[in-house]
């Protein structure tokens, strides 16, 4: 079973919260969740086959524990969720660089525009 297909039902998600606190028997969880004991029996099958509940026999009763290890692929995912494309900074550095040699040029073609208009005004005043 699938760890996520697992996780898919609020009830398992809750009996996953309660057995972080500590083991459970079957009766435990059913008075917590007001549901049946098969219904809690079946839960807790579908949360062994996913490898996030471990077993244990202790005398008549069978003990339930959450299997931390059993959340590696659920935390992986998260992880790469949380490493995701970040934005480039040097994106803006480049950006920059732009916008800075944008405003030489333009300040460079009204000295031009300037210089060359001073020199037309001075050619027609001699003429």
């Amino acid at each position: 079973m699938d760890v996520f297909a697992a996780l898919s039902d609020p009830v398992r998600r809750d009996l996953l919260r309660r057995l972080a606190t500590g083991p459970a028997r079957v009766v435990d969880l059913t008075a917590d969740h007001g549901i049946s004991r098969p219904a809690i029996s079946r839960h807790l099958r579908v949360l062994s086959e996913a490898d996030l509940v471990h077993v244990d026999d202790v005398g008549r009763e069978r003990h339930y524990r959450l299997n931390r290890a059993g959340l590696a692929p659920l935390t992986t995912y998260v992880t790469s969720l949380d490493r995701g494309p970040r934005f480039d900074e040097s994106v803006l550095d480049g950006l920059d660089l732009e916008v800075r040699r944008t405003v030489r040029e333009r300040r460079s073609t009204k000295t031009k525009t300037r210089t060359t208009n001073t020199t037309s005004t001075s050619t027609e005043e001699s003429a």
